[in-house]
């Protein structure tokens, strides 16, 4: 039976996805990166499940010491603020998915089946609330998330951008 690794600081979510998750594979939970890494260090794990934001962490650094630790692993990267950027530069540390939240079984199942994220390619036009989310993303990933620059580049006040980014994206 494969091993599965929860990484999320939301302990009834992690409970949640254990307990469905245990009829597919042998699981093993952690809400925080050094947690993570101690499990993979006793257990080999073939995959992961990795929240982006756990508490003040980021899941796309544990994503990259994931890999080094074992490059094989599969690791699929899930939120609930999900953006194009994000999205990209999970699959660039090595991430074979990327779920919103949020995710079904199925959903999380199948993304682990998957050699290389979805290739559908929705031709819906985002709406205006949608687009400022995706490029105030795409602009703190370019300053490396640093809140300051971030918003001297934005043009915009920085607790004004705070505010932006403490919101859930709008789906659309």
């Amino acid at each position: 039976m494969k091993t599965l690794l929860i990484v999320d600081d939301d302990q009834v979510l992690r409970a949640t996805l254990k307990r469905v998750m245990s009829r597919y594979h042998h699981v093993y939970e952690a809400a925080d990166s050094h947690s993570a890494l101690a499990i993979c260090k006793q257990h080999r794990i073939h995959r992961a499940l990795v929240d982006l934001k756990l508490g003040e962490e980021s899941g796309l650094v544990l994503t990259a010491d994931l890999l080094n630790h074992d490059p094989t692993m599969h690791i699929v990267v899930m939120t609930g603020y999900a953006s194009i950027a994000t999205a990209i530069n999970a699959i660039k540390l090595g991430a074979i998915n990327y779920l919103t939240k949020p995710v079904s079984t199925e959903e999380i199942l199948y993304a682990f089946n998957e050699t290389r994220p979805g290739t559908d390619i929705d031709n819906q036009t985002m709406s205006p609330k949608r687009l400022e989310w995706e490029h105030i993303q795409r602009v703190l990933q370019d300053h490396n998330g640093n809140i300051t620059q971030t918003a001297k580049a934005l043009n915009m006040h920085r607790r004004t951008l705070q505010r932006k980014l403490q919101k859930k994206p709008v789906s659309e």
